[in-house]
């Protein structure tokens, strides 16, 4: 079984930064990519920064330039850098990682961690 378990999440003023990270656990094997998505309340789950297994990395337009992802050579992680933060960047930030063996993909999810920047 498959398990993520994220931390870093917290309160911080805007303008500041704050680091996430995500370790994966379990039988993992042919990791596509890891990723960042976010959780706003009203609002629909949105993909912030994703890194793919050959290290391509790719960000929402409302972070570039702002927020940083990485992979964890150590461990099976990813981490998300976020600077300059901004109180629409308050959410739950869950972490995912995609696997595919063959022609099947799977998506695996953590609990989430909550980010709020207050003005």
């Amino acid at each position: 079984q498959v398990q993520l378990v994220e931390s870093g999440g917290g309160l911080v003023q805007a303008g500041g930064s704050l680091r996430l990270s995500c370790v994966a656990s379990g039988n993992i094997r042919s990791i596509n990519a890891m990723g960042w998505y976010r959780q706003a309340p009203g609002k629909q789950r949105e993909l912030v920064a994703v890194i793919t297994n050959a290290g391509s990395a790719n960000y929402a337009d409302s972070v570039k330039g702002r927020f940083i992802i990485s992979r964890d050579n150590a461990k099976i992680g990813v981490h998300l850098q976020m600077n300059s933060l901004k109180p629409e960047d308050t959410a739950v930030y869950v972490c995912n990682v995609q696997t595919q063996v063959g022609v099947n993909k799977f998506n695996y999810w953590g609990q989430g961690t909550q980010v709020t920047v207050s003005s």
